[in-house]
């Protein structure tokens, strides 16, 4: 057994890929329109993994695959889903990235190791420091949570 994807829905597949592969610098390695079903399907990876993906036999992975469906759907904020976590070279430099795109940090890096982010779909979106944890520093040691994740 092994790892393939985890599929996410979107209602906006242009908002999406702003965040995913704009802010979060995911790559598109995959796409499916389906015209008969009316879907997209998007499949991203982090750039560290285009060799595994590169690699694979068969289908490709680790990958995330981001679902529109062409008709309007509402999906509600059920949150049975729990996030996807990518791991960082620098978690601060990253969460300063994603402020200056407009990305809300609502569970800020204040422990130098760790930062939740959400989609416009409102998926939950982990940031983990590589490594061992940052030394704390400002602004992120004293800033409040926003929302949730």
């Amino acid at each position: 057994m092994r790892y393939l994807h985890t599929m996410l829905r979107v209602r906006n597949l242009d908002a999406a890929l702003q965040f995913f592969s704009g802010a979060l610098g995911l790559k598109e390695v995959r796409r499916i329109d389906n015209d008969k079903g009316k879907f997209t399907l998007l499949f991203l990876c982090a750039p560290e993994d285009e060799d595994l993906v590169r690699q694979s036999k068969g289908r490709g992975a680790p990958l995330v695959e981001l679902t529109y469906n062409w008709d309007e759907e509402s999906y509600g904020e059920d949150r049975f889903f729990g996030h996807l976590a990518y791991e960082v070279d620098d978690i601060y430099a990253t969460c300063e990235k994603l402020m200056k795109l407009g990305v809300t940090i609502n569970r800020p890096p204040r422990d130098g190791q760790m930062a939740f982010v959400r989609s416009p779909d409102l998926h939950s979106v982990e940031l983990l420091q590589k490594g061992d944890a940052l030394p704390p520093q400002e602004p992120w040691a004293s800033m409040p949570n926003t929302g949730h994740w």
